[in-house]
């Protein structure tokens, strides 16, 4: 049977929705997972401003270099997500997203639990953060592997109609993650002394992480793969001449990778700049306290859980594109005059600033996993949406924050940070416009076209 074959025998515009309460197990699943994973991810971030360049690290000439190489020692587990998102991508579109994921939850799991025992600087010297380097690669490698499993299960399970907002809950559990984690840390530091929360406080923040990931764990054990997947596996194990995996994808699909990454770029520095440098642009250049800080980026996660379903819900409605496109615009403005009125020191300005920004933020990222699951087939999809996704990282987040710290210590003003984003949300404008509207598609259509493509392809070799 051939590859056209097999993929018309499916029927173009069939729905690969699941029944409502499968699909609700399956969501579950995914946030959970991915509740835990950004947790750590997200936890590595606030201590990186706030501790490790006082405990982990050697004693700098400034406060801005001590969190400089503080937050460089954050870019590391981007630098390591690329080879996450390869390396998980090809197992995950050989394997199966479930698997794949049983596998992620448990390598950032035991990272993080690692980090909360590391010994100080003062304690064994260079080696602390040569450990914390070490196990930050492994946090890294594993997250570059877990975002693409866990959106494109719950999306390939979704009816095509509310793709968007089905997809969007795994999205919607990133500031869970980010909002348990900058909770627990400000428990610690309004409960214990400045001492404790240096010598041991933080600490507990990581070991807790043993307790979620159990919990994860456990709950993706009893998840199942989805029918159009399974389909695409046997069809790859019957017909050798089709493909999978990253080389696969740049292969045939280099424009949906490099648009994946156009339309990452602006909404990951973005994120990054509010819930990053926020932190430091507040505690080390206004010298706000770190508990009100905390406090507020806390209550703004949970305005961005709030919002992102609703933003998936929009794009399932007027499209994925004009929603994204609104949101690449109003981001990119953002820190235009978000940096001027975090300057008047008053706590619900500043409380609002990083509230709307981050719902900004979620008018690109809600609908992120239906569009970037729209724009590859089936046999390539974890890797295609994986290596746009994680590749951006490194060059978008990552360096986001080391940048606008630099800037701020060079030059003592916010100018330079508001400019780059300003770029940022341009580039990202361009790549949703180069897009084609996906609203509504069948995944089957999308795997049906790139059958026909195969087919031609192999004809003409033939």
């Amino acid at each position: 049977m051939s590859t056209q074959q097999s993929a018309a025998g499916r029927g173009p515009g069939k729905a690969a929705g699941t029944d409502n309460s499968a699909l609700k197990r399956i969501v579950s699943a995914s946030m959970a997972g991915t509740v835990v994973e950004w947790y750590d991810f997200f936890l590595y971030a606030t201590a990186a401003a706030l501790v490790f360049s006082k405990v982990l690290l050697p004693k700098m000439g400034n406060e801005y270099d001590g969190i400089i190489a503080a937050f460089l020692t954050y870019a590391v587990g981007f630098l390591a997500r690329p080879l996450g998102g390869i390396v998980f991508g090809h197992l995950g579109d050989k394997l199966g997203r479930k698997r794949t994921l049983q596998i992620t939850i448990l390598l950032i799991g035991a990272a993080t639990v690692l980090m909360g025992c590391l010994p100080t600087f003062s304690t064994i010297g260079v080696w602390a953060p040569i450990l914390l380097v070490v196990l930050r690669f492994v946090q890294g490698l594993a997250l570059g592997g877990e975002w693409g499993g866990a959106v494109l299960l719950v999306a390939e399970h979704s009816p095509q109609e509310r793709r968007g907002f089905w997809a969007s809950w795994p999205q919607a559990a990133v500031p869970v993650g980010n909002l348990i984690a900058t909770a627990v840390l400000w428990i610690m530091s309004v409960t214990l002394s400045g001492e404790e929360f240096l010598g041991w406080g933080w600490r507990v923040a990581f070991w807790l992480s043993a307790v979620v990931v159990v919990i994860g764990y456990v709950i993706r054990t009893k998840i199942t793969e989805a029918p159009i997947f399974e389909a695409a596996k046997a069809e790859m194990e019957q017909e050798k001449a089709v493909g999978y995996g990253v080389f696969e994808v740049l292969k045939r699909y280099p424009r949906g990778v490099l648009t994946g990454m156009g339309l990452r770029f602006a909404e990951n520095i973005m994120y990054y700049l509010v819930v990053s440098f926020s932190i430091v642009y507040l505690s080390t250049g206004l010298k706000m306290n770190t508990s009100t800080i905390l406090g507020m980026i806390a209550v703004a996660h949970i305005c961005h859980f709030v919002v992102i379903p609703l933003v998936g819900n929009l794009s399932d409605r007027i499209g994925r594109r004009p929603v994204y496109l609104a949101g690449a615009i109003l981001g990119g403005t953002w820190g235009l005059w978000a940096f001027p009125l975090m300057g008047t020191k008053n706590d619900w300005i500043i409380l609002a600033v990083i509230i709307v920004g981050l719902c900004f933020h979620a008018l690109m990222y809600a609908g992120q996993p239906a569009l970037m699951a729209e724009m590859f087939p089936t046999r390539m999809r974890y890797s295609g949406v994986s290596l746009s996704y994680q590749v951006t990282s490194l060059v978008a987040g990552s360096l986001a924050p080391i940048l606008a710290t630099q800037w701020l210590k060079d030059t003592g003003s916010w100018v330079p940070t508001a400019i780059y984003l300003l770029v940022a949300g341009a580039i990202t404008v361009v790549a949703v416009l180069a897009l084609k509207e996906t609203k509504g598609i069948s995944l089957y259509d999308v795997d049906e076209a790139d059958a026909q493509r195969t087919a031609a392809r192999l004809g003409a070799q033939a």
